[in-house]
């Protein structure tokens, strides 16, 4: 929990700069954005150790696809990407480029998940004997 206030107070302590540098060096404060979200980033893969562990666990004892389960992982690893470039993209003033970027996460989250609709599909046709 150590990890989460430190986080949390060096989050702050940059929107302090962010707010100084963002005034008179845009280019900057862009570039301090960018560092601050992927030490969060760091930060945060400490908590998702054991959620990875957790799951794995549900895989054991629902007898879950390890590929199923690997692609939900993966879509929400885009999703949570995806949104944090997208919001960075709107502080350095573009936020089309963010628009775009979550334009393709869709097509990357569609592309991630096609073996899910082909379980879904081969299960659909077994329930209904083939009809």
């Amino acid at each position: 929990m150590s990890v989460f206030w430190k986080t949390a107070a060096g989050i702050l302590t940059a929107i302090i700069l962010w707010i100084n540098l963002n005034q008179s060096n845009k280019d900057t404060s862009v570039l301090m954005t960018l560092a601050v979200c992927a030490m969060t980033m760091m930060a945060a893969a400490s908590f998702l150790q054991p959620v990875v562990s957790f799951v794995d666990k549900i895989q054991d004892i629902g007898k879950l696809d390890t590929g199923l389960v690997s692609t939900v992982l993966k879509v929400v690893g885009v999703g949570i990407i995806t949104e944090i470039a997208a919001l960075i993209c709107k502080d350095a003033g573009n936020e089309s480029m963010g628009k775009a970027l979550q334009f393709v996460s869709a097509g990357v989250v569609l592309w991630i998940s096609i073996p899910v609709f082909e379980k879904l599909l081969a299960l659909l046709d077994k329930i209904l004997g083939g009809v």
